[in-house]
């Protein structure tokens, strides 16, 4: 496989394309907006000069990468030669299953279809393609230019050539690639949602504070950043909306959402990407918040 369409210019996707097109492969960056697909290739640019400062990468690699990386906003054009798509659009099912009846239709026969979902069922979405045997879980993990897992996630019809072959990409990207089967939350987020929301559940209750429960977690369980923090660096609003599927899916009540999440997603309070969640990061850079709002 050597041309590659990533669906979504966003922070998942341009660090998909980035660690493609780094890797040697052909890529094409698809969006519906022009002005984001901007944003992606000088996000990329950035991020690329990051590793040169650190003498992953040198400036020809860059170079080099940045010539395969071509960006459009017709989907027909983009995917017309793909041998892989990844689509890592916004994590909603009903945009995510449209995308995937037009892909089917506009993709070529042999090209497979993969998702970069963090928990919609992989075997829904190839229900809506003629081509079930060749569509599969590619999840990625934030920052993707940095973290090394893929989470390869099988549906119930995908193909073992389906996934022999997308681990064997994955690997080529210097990437681990793990699979597993196609559950509600796969296994990342079955095992990490519940822990964040009861961080999230300790907090309303008022047993500790935002920075104290962060620092319990970072310092008792060498975890690198607190379930709080890493709430709002995921996004509050993509944290609920992976509990839902987790609790629609399973039908538990342990993996209800947190009334306190619930709240804080409607008000707008997403995380870092709208500036507020359970820091404050108006000014460009995390900051303590006065926790007694969240009581």
């Amino acid at each position: 496989m050597k041309y590659i369409t990533v669906i979504g210019a966003g922070t998942m996707g341009n660090g998909i394309a980035h660690v493609f097109a780094q890797s040697g492969f052909n890529v094409q960056l698809f969006d519906i907006s022009e002005d984001a697909l901007q944003r992606a290739v000088a996000t990329i640019g950035k991020n690329m000069d990051r590793q040169i400062a650190k003498e992953l990468l040198s400036e020809a690699d860059k170079a080099a990468a940045l010539d395969r990386l071509q960006t459009g906003t017709d989907l027909g054009t983009a995917v017309a030669a793909a041998d892989l798509v990844v689509e890592a659009a916004t994590e909603n099912t009903a945009i995510k299953f449209q995308l995937f009846k037009d892909l089917d239709e506009l993709a070529p026969a042999n090209c497979i279809l993969a998702s970069n979902t963090s928990s919609i069922s992989i075997t829904k979405i190839a229900a809506q393609t003629s081509r079930p045997d060749k569509v599969i879980g590619m999840h990625f993990m934030n920052p993707v230019p940095v973290m090394k897992l893929v989470e390869i996630i099988n549906g119930y019809s995908t193909s073992k050539e389906t996934t022999d072959a997308v681990v064997k990409m994955s690997a080529a990207l210097c990437k681990v690639p793990v699979s597993c089967n196609d559950y509600p939350g796969f296994v990342a987020n079955r095992i990490l949602m519940p822990m964040i929301n009861e961080a999230i559940i300790a907090l309303h209750e008022g047993v500790a504070g935002v920075e104290e429960i962060d620092t319990i977690m970072k310092l008792g369980m060498a975890h690198p950043m607190g379930p709080l923090q890493l709430a709002d660096f995921i996004g509050l609003d993509v944290c609920l909306s992976i509990l839902n599927v987790l609790y629609d899916g399973l039908g538990n009540t342990k993996y209800a959402p947190c009334p306190l999440l619930v709240n804080m997603v409607t008000a707008g309070k997403k995380g870092v990407k709208s500036g507020e969640g359970f820091y404050d990061y108006s000014e460009g850079v995390k900051n303590a918040k006065v926790s007694q709002q969240f009581i």
